[in-house]
């Protein structure tokens, strides 16, 4: 039982899901649903001073289809929910605009430019930790699947 006096519904989504990774990673707290709280913990340090709320608040607010302020895994399942095919699809996109010089990897430079220019701030260690989730290293860069290791989508 929640916090909340909700049960969980259990066995609705599937354990194997292509999201569930990534829900899980968001789920800061585990308890099987995402909070604001859960948001500001994960994009803590990334966002600046007040726009972090409002950027969590339309998050919330996209997700939440039953309004009852949190992101169960069904909603951000269904938020998400399109094709595996078509995620691939924008996610090979993404890695080809923040791949600069086309050599199939991302290099440190192409991660730092890319994370400037979306307006993250990132400092060089921010970066090579990004490098070494990724399943990569300094001298080579992380590869597609490593981006979506980095992105916890995988």
């Amino acid at each position: 039982m929640c916090p909340s006096g909700r049960t969980l519904r259990s066995g609705t989504a599937s354990p194997n899901s292509d999201f569930r990774s990534a829900f899980d990673v968001l789920d800061a707290d585990r308890d099987g649903k995402i909070s604001r709280e859960d948001l500001r913990a994960f994009y803590a340090g990334i966002c600046n001073g007040g726009e972090e709320d409002e950027i969590i608040g339309s998050m919330i607010s996209v997700a939440d289809l039953n309004r009852d302020g949190f992101v169960e895994y069904e909603e951000f399942e269904r938020v998400l929910g399109y094709k595996k095919k078509e995620a691939a699809e924008v996610m090979e996109d993404v890695f080809r605009v923040m791949d600069k010089d086309g050599d199939g990897r991302l290099s440190h430079e192409d991660l730092k430019s890319y994370m400037n220019w979306a307006g993250f701030s990132a400092t060089d260690d921010d970066i090579r930790a990004m490098i070494k989730l990724g399943g990569g290293d300094e001298n080579d860069g992380v590869s597609f699947d490593g981006l979506l290791k980095i992105l916890a989508v995988s």
